[in-house]
């Protein structure tokens, strides 16, 4: 199967906490949108590399608990097992899509809020 989509206007366009939207055998494609003020939780994947394309507003990348900003057209590489957060610091949303390699979530997952995605095991 190959996924053909404009991927910036796919970010854009979704209002869901995490959107999976493409899954393949050793990776995958995921959508996130952060309120303001919303993380997406501290975390470590360790045996995932994640990596996160910033579309839409502006946040903070803290990586070993380390922050530094983030805006719409930085990437940020998270190697496996390094501990991360990302932070919605703007006024507006914070579109997000993210690459996991291999695969982290199930292939249908869609999480509407942070509350929902914290209820849901990994």
């Amino acid at each position: 199967m190959v996924f053909h989509k404009n991927i910036i206007e796919l970010a854009k366009q979704n209002e869901n906490f995490r959107q999976v939207v493409s899954t393949g055998k050793h990776s995958q494609i995921v959508l996130m949108s952060l309120l303001p003020r919303e993380d997406i939780g501290e975390e470590v994947h360790d045996a995932v590399d994640q990596i996160l394309v910033f579309v839409q507003g502006n946040g903070e990348a803290v990586i070993e608990s380390q922050p530094s900003p983030v805006k719409e057209g930085d990437l940020v590489f998270v190697n496996a097992g390094v501990k991360h957060n990302f932070r919605n610091t703007g006024s507006t949303p914070l579109k997000i899509y993210t690459v996991y390699s291999p695969v982290n979530h199930p292939a249908d997952r869609i999480q509407k809020t942070k509350a929902e995605a914290m209820k849901e095991e990994y």
